[in-house]
C-alpha cells in the first residue's frame, strides 16, 4: 500500500513504496535538504532493473555461440536470432516511455522486471539439439522485453533529476543498464569454460533469481511520483519537431551501434577470423571486453556534455567512430586481428561516450524550445521514447549488415563502409544543426 509523502518526508524514506506528491528538483533547497536523497536511492534500483533487462535483452548474442553443427543453423540465421530481440525491443521502448506516467515509476519497474521470467524460462525451456529453428525464433524474439525497460527507465530518473544534473544520472542509469551486455557476455564465458557448449540452458537458469531480486528491490525501495503525467499530445508534438528526427538519427549512431555490436561481436569474430576462434568459447574470451568498455564510459560521456556541452561532445564522438570503422576496415583486409579488436574496441568505447552526450543533448534541447519546465520534462520524456526505440532500431540494421555483407562476400568489408558513411553523415549533421557558425543554440546543449 502506497503512502503519500510531502516534502520534509522525502528525504527519509521509509523501506515501502510511496507516492511523493511535491517534487521540485530545480528548487536547490529542496534538492540538499530531501531530493538528491530520494532521487539516488530511485536510481539505484533502476540500474537494478535495467542492467538484467539489457542481459535478457542481449540473451541470444551469447547463446548463438552455443549453436553448433547439431542445431544445424548457418551464421546468417544466427545473425537473424540476434536480430529479431533488438526489433522487439526497440518496437516496446515507445509504449514502456509512456508506461512510467500510467502507472508510476516503481509499478512499472515491478512489473516489467518480472515480466522478464517469461523469456528467461522459456530459453531454458527449448534450448537442446532437435528444436526446430522456428521455435528458437519465437523464443529470441520475446527476449526483446528486455529492451523496453532501458526506455522506462530513463523516462522515469529524468524525472527524478534537475537539468544540471541529468546529463550525469542519465548516464549512469544508462551505463549501469547497458552493463548487462557484457556481464551476460561473462556469464556465457563462464558456462563454456566449465560446463561446455552443450549445457547453453545454464546461462539463461542463472538469471532467474536475479530477476526476482530486481522486482523485489523496486517494489520495496523504489517510488511513484505523482507529478508524472503522461501528456497526450506530448509524442504528436515531440514528432512535429524537426529535432527530434536529428536526436532519433544521431541515437541511431550511437546506441544502434553499441547494441548492434554487442549482438554481433562475437559472430563476426567467428565467421571472420575462424581459424582463431574456432571454437565458442575462445571467441567468448574477447566478447565482453568491448561492451564492457562501452558501459562503464557511458557516464563520462553525460559527465563531459555537462561540462562542454553535448553537441560538441557528441561531434567529436562521431568524427572519432568514423576513424574507428575505417580502421576496422583496413584491418579486415589486411587479416590483422590485433588492429582489428583495436579499432572494434574503439567503436564501443565512443558509441559509449556517444551515447551519454546525445542524451545530455534531449532535455537541454526542449529546455530551450519548451514555454515552461514542466512541459520540457514532458517532452524530453517523450523524445527519449521515441529517440531510444529509432535508435534501438540501429542495432537491428547493424546484424542485418553483417547478415548481408558475409552472405554476398564472406567478410564485412561492405558492412565496415557503411558504418564509416553513417558516421560521417552523422558528423555533419551534428555540426550543421547546432555548432556551425551563427547557430542559435546556446553553447551549452
Amino acid at each position: 500500500m502506497s503512502t503519500v509523502v510531502d516534502t520534509g518526508a522525502a528525504a527519509a524514506a521509509p523501506a515501502r513504496s510511496r507516492a511523493i506528491t511535491d517534487w521540485r528538483p530545480e528548487d536547490e533547497d529542496f534538492w540538499a535538504e530531501a531530493g538528491a536523497k530520494v532521487a539516488r536511492r530511485n536510481l539505484v534500483y533502476s540500474v537494478l532493473s535495467e542492467h538484467v533487462g539489457f542481459s535478457v535483452w542481449s540473451l541470444w548474442s551469447v547463446l548463438v555461440l552455443f549453436l553448433g553443427p547439431a542445431y544445424h543453423i548457418d551464421p546468417a540465421g544466427k545473425f537473424t536470432l540476434t536480430a529479431l530481440p533488438t526489433a522487439l525491443g526497440a518496437l516496446l521502448r515507445l509504449p514502456y516511455t509512456f508506461a512510467v506516467a500510467r502507472f508510476g515509476g516503481r509499478n512499472w519497474t515491478v512489473f516489467s522486471a518480472t515480466l522478464l521470467l517469461v523469456p528467461t524460462a522459456l530459453a531454458g525451456l527449448v534450448l537442446h539439439p532437435g528444436v526446430s529453428y522456428g521455435t528458437l525464433l519465437a523464443v529470441a524474439c520475446v527476449a526483446g522485453v528486455g529492451g523496453g525497460n532501458f526506455a522506462s527507465s530513463m523516462a522515469n530518473i529524468n524525472a527524478f533529476y534537475p537539468q544540471r544534473l541529468k546529463g550525469w544520472a542519465l548516464g549512469i542509469n544508462a551505463g549501469g543498464g547497458n552493463l548487462g551486455v557484457p556481464v551476460v557476455q561473462l556469464v556465457g564465458l563462464a558456462v563454456l569454460a566449465t560446463a561446455g557448449a552443450a549445457h547453453p540452458r545454464l546461462v539463461p537458469l542463472v538469471y532467474l533469481p536475479l530477476i526476482v531480486l530486481a522486482a523485489l528491490g523496486a517494489a520495496l525501495r523504489m517510488d511513484n511520483l505523482s507529478s508524472l503525467r503522461n501528456d497526450r499530445r506530448a509524442l504528436r508534438d515531440v514528432a512535429k519537431e524537426p529535432h527530434s528526427w536529428v536526436m532519433s538519427l544521431l541515437y541511431i549512431g550511437t546506441f544502434g551501434s553499441f547494441i548492434g555490436f554487442g549482438f554481433a561481436f562475437g559472430q563476426v569474430l567467428q565467421v571472420q577470423f575462424h581459424q582463431q576462434f574456432d571454437t565458442p568459447v575462445k571467441a567468448a574470451y574477447l566478447t565482453f571486453l568491448g561492451p564492457l568498455l562501452g558501459s562503464l564510459v557511458r557516464p563520462v560521456g553525460g559527465r563531459l556534455a555537462d561540462r562542454f556541452g553535448g553537441a560538441r561532445i557528441t561531434l567529436a564522438t562521431f568524427l572519432l567512430m568514423a576513424a574507428g570503422a575505417g580502421t576496422v576496415l583496413l584491418a579486415s583486409q589486411a587479416k590483422s586481428l590485433p588492429l582489428f579488436l583495436a579499432g572494434f574496441v574503439a567503436l564501443f568505447v565512443l558509441s559509449g561516450i556517444g551515447n551519454g552526450s546525445t542524451y545530455k543533448m534531449i532535455p537541454a534541447i526542449f529546455q530551450v524550445k519548451a514555454p515552461t519546465g514542466e512541459e520540457a520534462r514532458r517532452r524530453a520524456s517523450a523524445l527519449i521514447g521515441m529517440a531510444g526505440a529509432i535508435g534501438a532500431f540501429g542495432g537491428v540494421l547493424v546484424n542485418m549488415a553483417f547478415r548481408q555483407s558475409f552472405l554476398t562476400t564472406k567478410n564485412g568489408d561492405a558492412a565496415y563502409l557503411a558504418f564509416l558513411a553513417v558516421y560521417a553523415v552523422c558528423s555533419l549533421v551534428t555540426w550543421a544543426v547546432y555548432l556551425r557558425p551563427g547557430s542559435r543554440w546556446p553553447k551549452g546543449i
